[in-house]
Order: C-alpha cells, then sequence, then structure tokens
C-alpha cells in the first residue's frame, strides 16, 4: 500500500469517528462554555445586586459606546451578562440567548476591543453553532417543546 492510500485510508477512518460525535454533545458544549465567560465578566460588575461604580466607570472612560450613554449601556451589559448565560445554561430560549450574546459579542468586537478577534472569534462560533443548529436534547427548549434541534440532525446512510 502506498503511503497517500494509507494516510487517506486513516483520515477516513478519523472522519467515520467524529461522525459519531452526537449534535447533543456539540451544542451543549457551545451553550456551557461562551455562558460561563459572560457570567465571569457579568459577576465582576456587580457588589450583590448593585452595579460597582467601577462598572460605571469603565462604560464612561474605557468602553465609551456610540449612540448609547454610559450609565445605560452599564447596566444594560450588567443585566444581559447574567440573565442570557443563564438562558443558554438552561437551554432556554437559546437561540435568543445565543443571539443576544452574540450581539454583544460583536459590540465588543467592534467598539472595545479589537484587537481581541481571536477570542470574540472563537465565542462568536460557538454561539453561531447554538444559532443555526440549536441547543440540542440535553435543553429546556427540547423538554418544552419548543426546539426540536436534536431530531433534526440524523445521520445520513
Amino acid at each position: 500500500m502506498t503511503p497517500t492510500i494509507d494516510l487517506q485510508d486513516r483520515i477516513g477512518q478519523i472522519n467515520r469517528l467524529a461522525d459519531h460525535l452526537p449534535h447533543d454533545v456539540v451544542a451543549l458544549a457551545a451553550r456551557l462554555f461562551p455562558a460561563i465567560v459572560f457570567w465571569q465578566s457579568a459577576r465582576t460588575k456587580v457588589d450583590g445586586l448593585t452595579i460597582k461604580d467601577s462598572t460605571y466607570f469603565l462604560f464612561e472612560q474605557v468602553y465609551a459606546l456610540p449612540l448609547i450613554p454610559p450609565t445605560i449601556a452599564a447596566q444594560l451589559a450588567t443585566v444581559a451578562e447574567h440573565l442570557l448565560p443563564v438562558l443558554l445554561v438552561l437551554g432556554l430560549f437559546a437561540r435568543v440567548g445565543a443571539l443576544g450574546l452574540l450581539g454583544m459579542t460583536a459590540v465588543i468586537q467592534i467598539f472595545v476591543f479589537p484587537e481581541a478577534w481571536v477570542t470574540h472569534g472563537l465565542w462568536a462560533t460557538a454561539l453561531l453553532v447554538v444559532l443555526a443548529q440549536g441547543p440540542g436534547r440535553v435543553s429546556l427548549d427540547h423538554l418544552l417543546g419548543l426546539d426540536h434541534s436534536g431530531t433534526r440532525h440524523k445521520r445520513l446512510p
């Protein structure tokens, strides 16, 4: 057997093995990891139920988003970073949660930290998986009949 054919056989074996990876596992990971990033960010913005002065300072002096007052931006971001990750983890209205965090990712990339495009690209990729493919069967959306994405991903013969 020639080395080229052997390499093709090995690649084929790896691809066939990867074909058995369930969408539900991919979807769960795509929901959990971005949710953790945004949740951790949210927790740095508050002290108990109060938004920290340092959060307002960051939105006034560092982030400086266009078109939205810094106080409102700080409040919206803090609420969104607490609510949307919970939706993703639970898989409840998961596509809405993914879309919201994808929007936040775009704002962060464009206006706040444009040099961090690799990190934001990774977040966006995971969120796009949830948005495009759904939360999978390990989700409240599936359990409640709100999203049947886990049943759409059948293997072709």
